[in-house]
Formats: structure tokens, sequence, C-alpha cells
């Protein structure tokens, strides 16, 4: 059994690991909270985006005028990966990462041939791919993600749009952790390009289907494709940005409930080593009141 002096030093260094990972725990809440405000803020401007190109697209008269809807030929696949840039957040990381690696397989064993291409938003992210070989084509480092704002997701979304318009890539996916709950955040694959994520209807049919009829009510200028092409780039800035809030909202939720279960564990292993220093300062108690005994039974 350790010696009462040890003891001491180890109950001290488990309340101090306690009180730090409880103090992360507030902190990693409140950032939380901040994050889910403001994604809620804005899934409405996301939803009524939406709605325009919904109303809009309807007014478009040939393909030819939606370029970032035509599909081609898949041979190189890219994928805009969200991962956070510091550790102590359990296993959100690793999990997003096994997921994206299980995918490449599952693509490569259909597709020996493909090609994939990684940007990357999160230090954690570009530290994996790198280790294993995978190209990183860009990694984007400012500003931090717990940082960043709309015009972060602006300069994300114009590079992936301009990586797919040069034929560098063939089709553009998002891989990031969706929050749903202070437990629960899913990693998903979202498809970005081409658009594939909204109901497209060109002279009024969509996929071969009869479209829903659905009356503007306001008026267009210069004419639809115009404005349709001019609002699709705000439209994908939006995908990006949300993406962004939902990983960073994940990534704290993860440390905060990291932070919990460690502090939960401080407190056990405080109270287990507590009962151990007791019971060894009472077998020292006895020890030296039986040499006491013993030495005043001798003297008489």
């Amino acid at each position: 059994m350790a010696n009462l002096k040890e003891l001491r030093g180890r109950i001290k260094s488990v309340a101090s690991i306690a009180q730090i990972t409880r103090a992360m725990e507030m902190v990693a809440s409140m950032k939380m909270r901040k994050v889910q405000g403001k994604a809620q803020s804005f899934h409405p401007y996301t939803e009524e985006i939406k709605s325009m190109i919904a109303r809009i697209a309807g007014r478009v008269q040939s393909e030819a005028d939606l370029p970032l809807f035509r599909a081609r030929a898949v041979q190189t696949t890219a994928f805009f990966v969200l991962t956070s840039d510091r550790g102590l957040c359990g296993s959100y990381n690793s999990n997003i990462m096994l997921e994206l690696r299980r995918q490449v397989t599952a693509i490569k064993e259909l597709d020996p041939n493909r090609k994939f291409k990684f940007y990357v938003y999160g230090r954690k992210g570009y530290a994996w791919l790198t280790r294993r070989g995978y190209e990183v084509e860009r990694f984007f480092v400012e500003p931090p993600l717990d940082k960043a704002n709309f015009e972060a997701a602006k300069l994300v979304g114009q590079a992936l749009v301009d990586a797919w318009q040069s034929g560098a890539v063939d089709e553009v996916r998002i891989f990031y952790s969706r929050f749903q709950s202070m437990i629960k955040f899913i990693p998903t694959s979202l498809p970005f390009l081409p658009i594939a994520t909204l109901p497209v209807t060109v002279a009024g049919a969509v996929q071969g289907k009869q479209a829903p009829k659905l009356e503007l009510d306001f008026m267009l200028e210069p004419d639809a494709s115009t404005v349709m092409n001019r609002l699709l780039p705000r439209f994908l800035e939006t995908v990006v940005f949300d993406a962004m809030l939902q990983a960073l909202a994940s990534e704290h939720a993860s440390r905060r409930m990291a932070m919990k279960t460690a502090t939960d564990a401080a407190v056990r292993m405080h109270k287990q080593i507590k009962k151990v220093y007791n019971r060894a300062r009472q077998e020292n108690i006895t020890k030296e009141l039986l040499d006491i005994i013993g030495g005043a039974s001798a003297v008489e």
C-alpha cells in the first residue's frame, strides 16, 4: 500500500484534473449553445433560398443554362472534410475519418480507377490524411473553424466550384458530422457538385415527371437563367456554412461529453483514493496507539 504522502499527492492531482475538466465542460457547453443558436437562426435563410431556387427553376428554358446541375462521368471525386483543430473531443474525429475511409474503400471496390482529392478544414483531418498518404489538394487554415464566418464559407465554396468547373474533379462531396442532439452527431456525406439536392424544373419537367406548378410572386430581371446562376453560388455558400456550423456544434458537444466523462471518472477515482487514504491513516493511528500501549505496559 502506498504511503500517506504519496496518497495525498494523488488526491490533490486527481482533484486538480477534475477541476480542469469541469471547467472545460462548462466552456464547451457555452460554445455549443452559441453555435447551436447561430445554426438555428441561419436555418430559415437556407430554407428561403432553397424555396427561391425551386420557384425560379421552373422558368429556366434549357439545361444548358444550369451548368452546375450537369453531371458527367466521374473519374475524380473530391471530399471536403470538416474536422477539429484541437483534440480532447472524444471519438469525434476518429468517427469521421473512419467513416470517410469506409466510403473511399467502397468506391474503390466499385471503381478501382477512381481518383480522390481532399479539401480539408481542421488540423486533425489533415494530419490523419497525410499520415496515410492521401492527396490533400488544399488545407484551409485561416480562419480557424471556431471563428469561421460566412466569408470563410464563401472562400471554400468558390474553391470547390472552381475545381469542379475546371475539370480537376468530377464530383464534390462534403463530409462532416451532422448535429442531431447533445449526444448524437452522425458522420454525413453530402453531395455538393453537381447539384443533386434540389429538384430542377426545365421546360416543366423534373427528371421525366410532371413538375409542380410554382407561381412567382415577384418579377424577374433580366431573365430566369441569369438570376438562377447568380443565386446558385449563394446557395452553395449556405450549404458550406451550414455544414461548418453543424460540424462545430458536433465538436463542442463531443468535447462536452468527453470532459463530463473525464470529470465523472476523476470524481470516482478521488473517492476511491480517499477511502484508501483514510484506511491507511487509520492503520497508522492504530499502530501508533498499539506502540504507546505496549510501551506503557513495558514500563509498568
